[in-house]
């Protein structure tokens, strides 16, 4: 029934120029905000919390913003199934690659930190033919196999590598003597019973953040980027590598955790529509945490 999917559905629509996916889009939109009514409460009880100080018709704005947007998002994400690496590069300008290429040529391998900000899945498939470094990113598989080998298949057209976060540790360790760039989502909920995480405040709120971009950049001693992404138009992204921490063992504790949330949190203020809001970001309570503990 999968493969059945892919090749009588999603491949067809990735197939379509994105300006045509787009009416699809502009369909999902009115179905989505006005029937299914996706994750709706949830979505604006993030928002709520996170800015207190706005008012409950700028809260239902930027709602019905980011349904739109992740409309465009899953259009945009299932042309990446045929998108070319050339056509991604066009989508995704990446700026400030000369402050990366110095980091190349000190044979200084890199943490990216990044959020499920603005389209991050095709800066993926993009990111891998753009930079010097060899690109990889932890990810945690797919439970479906077929739909796991097709993603992996997508972000690796241009070079990266897709490792599964259980194998962070042996992957990092077979890797001391080369030059990789390695991507970790930062913004994601930690588990329950995680000890690995950090708590710091993040729009507004007592906030577990998971610690690993920062416990692996000290192990192995790895610069730490923040990959800052702007909307330009539908279908376009302004890639920025912001170098955080360049030498990470100097770094006083959870300064490096601080930074990188508060990078993304500035992002989210300035364009709050372009987050993840459907995500159950705050599952994780500080004072049922410290309960536990």
């Amino acid at each position: 029934m999968t493969p059945l999917l892919y090749y009588l559905f999603l491949k067809p629509i990735s197939l379509l120029p994105l300006r045509v996916s787009y009416l699809i889009s502009d369909l999902l939109f009115v179905l989505n905000h006005y029937v299914i009514r996706y994750r709706k409460k949830l979505i604006l009880n993030n928002i709520r919390n996170s800015f207190p100080e706005k008012s409950h018709e700028e809260h239902k704005r930027i709602a019905r913003d980011f349904n739109r947007f992740f409309c465009d998002f899953i259009v945009e994400s299932i042309r990446c199934f045929s998108i070319s690496a050339k056509e991604a590069q066009k989508r995704c300008r990446i700026k400030n690659l000369e402050a990366i290429d110095e980091l190349y040529k000190q044979k200084k391998s890199i943490v990216l930190a990044f959020g499920h900000y603005n389209n991050w899945e095709m800066v993926a498939t993009a990111l891998g033919g753009s930079l010097k470094h060899k690109t990889s990113a932890i990810y945690k598989p797919l439970s479906n196999k077929f739909f796991d080998k097709k993603f992996r298949e997508t972000r690796g057209k241009s070079g990266l590598q897709l490792i599964p976060k259980q194998e962070t540790k042996s992957f990092l360790e077979d890797k001391k003597d080369k030059t990789y760039l390695v991507g970790f989502g930062s913004d994601q909920c930690p588990k329950r019973n995680k000890t690995n995480l950090f708590w710091t405040k993040f729009l507004n709120q007592d906030t577990a953040v998971m610690f690993g971009t920062e416990k692996y950049a000290v192990d192995f001693d790895y610069a730490v980027v923040f990959l800052n992404i702007e909307r330009v138009k539908r279908g376009y992204y302004e890639v920025e590598l912001k170098i955080i921490e360049e030498n990470p063992q100097q770094a006083k504790y959870g300064s490096i955790t601080k930074q990188h949330t508060k990078l993304l949190e500035d992002q989210i203020i300035q364009n709050p529509q372009y987050w993840l809001w459907s995500h159950k970001r705050w599952k994780l309570q500080k004072q049922d945490h410290e309960i536990c503990h």
